[in-house]
């Protein structure tokens, strides 16, 4: 019965172990995608918060919210481009227009941008995916101006 007792307790100790392990573990993918998250805040609250919100909840009738993953999804590679050269026409968030034009950030870096959508697509919406350096090059490529 001893040695039922120490074999019983040996495999709960294991288990333990193994879980805590396995629930400490993180993909490489989630933890660049937080450290990209964490920099695109920094760069979201100087460059996106005053007309898009702390919370990317947009401001009233001027300035879309940043919480439409449909948006997101249908115009992933179009995000970029949008960024860095600005937006003149129309937009339609959550079945509403917004008419305002968004200025260009050509002072802002292509990594910059991965950071900011990134960070604006984690936190406001429902991904848990990253946006490369690689993939906003060749969105921006793709759009050119």
């Amino acid at each position: 019965m001893n040695n039922r007792h120490h074999i019983i307790l040996a495999s709960i100790g294991l288990l333990i172990i193994l879980l805590l392990y396995l629930s400490s573990c993180q993909s490489n993918v989630s933890i660049q995608t937080a450290q990209y998250a964490v920099n695109g805040q920094k760069l979201y609250i100087s460059h996106c918060q005053n007309c898009h919100g702390s919370k990317g909840e947009g401001l009233a009738q001027l300035y879309p919210p940043l919480n439409d993953n449909e948006y997101f999804k249908q115009n992933r590679a179009k995000l970029s481009c949008i960024i860095r050269y600005g937006m003149k026409e129309s937009i339609v968030i959550h079945g509403k227009i917004y008419k305002n034009q968004m200025p260009a950030n050509p002072q802002l870096t292509e990594l910059d941008i991965a950071y900011i959508l990134t960070y604006i697509t984690t936190n406001f919406g429902t991904s848990d995916s990253i946006y490369s350096h690689n993939e906003v090059k060749e969105a921006i490529k793709a759009c050119g101006t």
